[in-house]
Order: C-alpha cells, then structure tokens, then sequence
C-alpha cells in the first residue's frame, strides 16, 4: 500500500513576503552635480547658476531622480537646495544619495507604507533570498512593521525557516 505524498508546505497557512516585491519599478534617473562644477571639483557659484539656467532638464520629467554629488568636492547645503528647486516642478519624486541608496529608500518607504493589518495573526516568513540586493536595514524594517500584528515572523523558506519572533498566548 503506497502512502500519498502530503505538500505540507503548500498546505500550510503560511505568507511569504519576499522584499523585492517592494521595489521600486520606476527607472531611477541620476542628477550628478559634478557635472555641473568647474573642472568637475570646484562649485563657482555664478557659473553653476549659469548651468543650471541653461540645462535642459527635460529628461527627468515625470521621473523618480536621485541628486548627488560623484566628486570628492565641497558642496554647500544650498547647491543642492538650489538644483532641488529647478527638479522639483519636473521630476515626479526628487531623493537625495546615489540611485543604489535611492533605490533601497523607496524600497523603504514601501515597506513602512505596508498595511499591517493585513497580517494580523498571521504565520508569516520574510524570504531570505532576492534577487536584488536587500539592505539589512530592510529586514529591520519588515520586522518593525509586522511584529505588533503577526503571530509569528520567521526568515527563510518554508522548508528551513528561522524563528524570529512568536507571540506570547
């Protein structure tokens, strides 16, 4: 008498999260202000309000931009402050940092903009593999955001979950 083959694992009332779901679809567009320095290291403030007159910011209309700075140059508070006011009436999201760091603060503000509720009570394992890179700062987030409503929160797979926190009955 052969036994059937039990799926427990699909059987199971588990939620997997997997982060990368919150990614960021939009293209992420780079304003780099170096190019905008004399010799791509000095900020001359005439010229660099002279660029940015003449700039044709077309292509960061309606987009998710990422402003910094790629040279090793001093750059005051209100250069940034200024380039902000010239994307802000084009660009659709304006975040400071490099489009990796930009990348991971959207993906961020995503997971904090879950609904937890969502996952009241619930068993609830938050993959640990991905196939973008996932900050540690992620994973924290997850867990702050879920903590309060799941009846348990693991790290992995189905098959060889961590435990990471299970309420109290």
């Amino acid at each position: 008498m052969s036994k059937e083959i039990v799926n427990r694992v699909a059987n199971s009332k588990l939620i997997t999260i997997d982060l990368s779901d919150y990614a960021p679809k939009e293209n992420i567009l780079i304003f780099d202000v170096k190019d905008l320095l004399f010799e791509g290291i000095i900020l001359k403030e005439k010229d660099f309000r002279s660029c940015l007159k003449g700039f044709d910011f077309s292509r960061y209309k309606g987009g998710t931009v990422a402003l910094y700075c790629s040279a090793e140059a001093v750059i005051p508070m209100w250069a940034y402050m200024l380039v902000s006011s010239y994307l802000i009436p084009i660009c659709s999201n304006l975040y400071f940092g490099t489009k990796e760091e930009v990348f991971q603060k959207i993906l961020l503000k995503n997971i904090f903009d879950i609904d937890s509720k969502r996952f009241k009570e619930k068993k609830v394992i938050v993959k640990g593999c991905s196939n973008i890179p996932l900050s540690e700062s992620l994973y924290v987030a997850i867990t702050q955001k879920l903590q309060n409503s799941v009846s348990s929160l693991m790290f992995g797979e189905a098959c060889s979950a961590v435990p990471v926190y299970k309420k109290k009955k």
